[in-house]
């Protein structure tokens, strides 16, 4: 079985916790007590149970003990971190930084289905994700711990004027998410991620209005945009930024 088969199942695994994050962080519950449970009969799961993907599947998105429907974001959210877990892999291999972006990406899996679902984003995440970011640049030194610090302050004060000026239209959650991405990419990644993630909302924000779904008054969550744009630069911003730069001499020289 190749390495990238088994970070695939490692992954699966840890979609299996962060799906425990995400049902109870924005609950004030424990993430570690009580042991796994059905949300509505309460009673305690078992290990076949808790089988990712496969115990779903078997069960046929039902509780195998009161016959409730398992919310689809179970196995979704496990498939989609055993996924970025294999594609992080083969974007860098066995080395420190795979394990540093795996950490991310995991936080930003969590803050998008939070913030999609609850209108918030965790300062549990981002607070002590600005110092592992932080702390990582300084320990590992895959980039610069200058790189670092700068990528702290100089996404998030952008989204701190963008909140002011345009009252509403942005959260603090959303200054503190840059923050964090920041101490972990630094200022030149983490602006590119929100630029691709603001492209990303304004398109799909803009479709939903012509289809009638939305209105100007809806209120759409930021946060995940900004995850989404910021792991499509992890994955593919250095073939984004040659095709940029491509382009850009091809305009200037005609």
């Amino acid at each position: 079985m190749s390495t990238a088969i088994y970070i695939f199942i490692f992954g699966l695994i840890v979609g299996s916790f962060l799906n425990v994050v995400i049902y109870r962080l924005p609950e004030g519950q424990s993430i570690i007590k009580p042991p796994s449970h059905c949300p509505q009969c309460k009673t305690k799961l078992k290990t076949f149970d808790l089988i990712p993907v496969l115990s779903y599947l078997a069960a046929g998105g039902k509780c195998r003990y009161c016959g409730s429907k398992i919310s689809f974001q179970y196995p979704f959210v496990e498939l989609l971190t055993g996924f970025f877990f294999s594609f992080t892999y083969l974007k860098f291999g066995i080395s420190v930084e795979l394990f540093i972006m795996l950490l991310l990406i995991s936080a930003l899996i969590v803050i998008s289905y939070i913030d999609y679902k609850y209108m918030i984003i965790p300062n549990y995440i981002t607070y002590p994700g600005i110092v592992i970011g932080f702390l990582s640049a300084i320990i590992f030194n895959y980039i610069s711990i200058f790189d670092s610090l700068l990528g702290i302050f100089i996404p998030s004060l952008l989204l701190l004027l963008i909140a002011f000026i345009f009252k509403g239209g942005m959260g603090m959650g959303d200054v503190k998410l840059a923050a964090m991405l920041g101490s972990f990419l630094g200022f030149e990644m983490t602006l590119a991620g929100i630029f691709v993630g603001s492209l990303l909302g304004s398109v799909i924000g803009l479709t939903l209005m012509g289809f009638g779904v939305l209105d100007r008054k809806s209120r759409i969550p930021f946060g995940p945009f900004i995850c989404i744009g910021t792991v499509i630069i992890i994955f593919f911003g250095d073939v984004l930024f040659d095709w940029y730069l491509s382009l850009f001499f091809w305009l200037i020289t005609g």
